[in-house]
């Protein structure tokens, strides 16, 4: 794991066990109340964990529906986006909170923010609007999904052609037929990586 910030070294199901029980005693009221909390922890964060630990509790039974995920939620996710800058604070972050929770519940505004970080300069935003929709399955906007991919078909990082490829071979599961077609109408842009991720559920 690229990390310069330390772990205490626990395994994820303890981790995850003791945010149940410690949130559970510490119930947040507001949406200002969860939003300041879950900062709080993120920012002053001196181990890895901690950070896990604000994502878990973004995701805590209590405030998994409105009013506390609403379009107020994004500036938070945002943030955590931006400078958590690695795979696993963002993916998880964009698949269970801005998809599954902002994009799902707020689709118009939300497709306008995902196509604007899109074309942002830093990746992990682009990161986020390509695999905002890999849980969808048939729910996926096409449209969206293939707006967010385009900008960064030409990009060499790994963090996006891998996101890209994810993101086509989620939605052969539900038309492997759509995917097939999108890779052979862009196999000059698709990175080879891209096209092989995109196409391993089709060979199956």
């Amino acid at each position: 794991m690229k990390s310069s910030m330390p772990y205490y070294g626990l395994d994820a199901k303890t981790m995850r066990s003791v945010c149940r029980e410690t949130f559970a005693k510490h119930a947040l009221t507001t949406p200002q109340a969860w939003r300041d909390a879950a900062l709080r922890l993120w920012r002053d964060a001196t181990h890895r964990e901690e950070r896990y630990a604000a994502i878990e509790l973004t995701g805590a039974r209590p405030y998994r529906e409105a009013p506390f995920q609403t379009i107020d939620a994004l500036e938070m996710y945002d943030e955590m986006i931006v400078t958590g800058a690695w795979w696993d604070y963002v993916d998880v972050i964009a698949i269970h909170r801005v998809g599954e929770h902002l994009l799902r519940a707020f689709p118009g505004p939300m497709k306008k923010t995902l196509l604007r970080w899109a074309k942002d300069d830093d990746i992990w935003r682009r990161r986020t609007a390509i695999i905002s929709q890999v849980s969808f399955k048939k729910d996926t906007d096409l449209d969206l999904l293939e707006r967010a991919i385009a900008p960064s078909l030409a990009r060499k990082e790994f963090w996006l052609r891998k996101a890209i490829g994810w993101a086509l071979r989620q939605y052969a599961w539900v038309d492997p037929k759509w995917t097939q077609r999108y890779v052979r109408a862009h196999d000059a842009e698709l990175s080879g990586l891209s096209k092989r991720e995109a196409l391993k559920n089709v060979s199956r």
